[in-house]
């Protein structure tokens, strides 16, 4: 079967409806990403349970966006208010399920057989489900796990025929992509300034970029996140917002001077390498503000709107 015997046969309601309950019932499944990789915690055992008394939560408290509007955004278990981070989160799977089937998959080839296509959604929406976890994940711990970071690189180098990108080109934007962080950002920086001016995960990111869009892409990521992370600096600067670290971020650092306090070099260490532990007027705000969220924000643009971007920028890959 093609792609325009499938479209044929289902009425177009019907397709529009189930990519975007499918993409809704895939970003309940990344709330509990986002809770429980940054504890380590499997994200398959135990089943979903209330995070204010432990109580499992029941199917039909389960239901993507609707059960948080009937529950009035708190636990029937307990009562405690959830966050709604958990509605935002599935409207967000939803969306994209969607964006990509009405952006990518139809304007494929109408002789494009259903098997590719499924391919094509399915590899496309993987990449979008881990960027979004690892976003929410950044801005609230800042960092980047290596299980998205570094399974996205693999998925985007064995799927690159998919987007009709040669292995090489893939597996060279990832080289090129780690590159361009790891020498400036990290070596010389750490030289020349004693500490480093973007993490290894900000390099894994723009390496999975690359992977998934050749070395183009992976620059494109890099700079058009800047340009966005300095916006957003900007826009905060003008209106007098301060710029605080996470509460979970605090509280690491806080673990770290209580140990280098009784005498742990290697926590003294790394308050003296880390630019999120500077106090004081002098102190780099802008290290506050996690920046994988506009490399991933960047990264989404280049999947939805590469084309637009190739034509308008002239350089990068088709």
């Amino acid at each position: 079967m093609t792609l325009h015997e499938l479209l044929a046969l289902v009425p177009g309601w019907l397709l529009r409806s189930a990519i975007v309950a499918f993409g809704l019932i895939w970003g309940s499944f990344l709330n509990v990403v986002i809770y429980r990789v940054p504890r380590g915690m499997s994200v398959v055992r135990p089943p979903s349970h209330c995070p204010g008394c432990g109580s499992p939560i029941a199917a039909y408290d389960n239901i993507p966006v609707l059960s948080y509007v009937i529950l009035r955004g708190r636990a029937r278990c307990c009562g405690v208010k959830m966050s709604p981070r958990y509605p935002l989160v599935e409207l967000i799977g939803g969306a994209l399920s969607y964006a990509i089937w009405t952006v990518i998959v139809l304007r494929l080839s109408g002789s494009t057989p259903v098997g590719r296509v499924a391919a094509i959604y399915g590899a496309d929406f993987a990449l979008s489900l881990g960027l979004v976890a690892a976003a929410f994940i950044d801005a609230e711990y800042m960092f980047l796990p290596d299980s998205i970071t570094l399974s996205g690189i693999v998925l985007g180098t064995t799927t690159a025929t998919l987007r009709d990108l040669p292995l090489r080109a893939s597996v060279t934007g990832a080289i090129v992509g780690f590159a361009v962080v790891w020498v400036p950002f990290i070596v010389l920086y750490k030289k020349l300034l004693g500490r480093t001016g973007m993490g290894l995960g900000d390099a894994k990111l723009v390496a999975l970029a690359g992977a998934w869009f050749g070395w183009e892409g992976a620059l494109f990521t890099l700079f058009a996140g800047a340009m966005q992370g300095t916006v957003y600096a900007l826009l905060l600067k003008i209106f007098g917002v301060e710029t605080k670290l996470p509460d979970a971020v605090a509280q690491d650092i806080e673990a770290l001077k209580k140990a280098a306090a009784e005498g742990d070099e290697e926590a003294r260490r790394e308050l003296l390498e880390d630019p999120l532990t500077e106090e004081g007027e002098d102190a780099p705000h802008r290290a506050r503000i996690a920046f994988g969220p506009f490399l991933i924000l960047a990264c989404l643009e280049l999947l939805l709107f590469g084309d637009w971007i190739s034509s308008w920028l002239g350089f990068l890959s088709p």
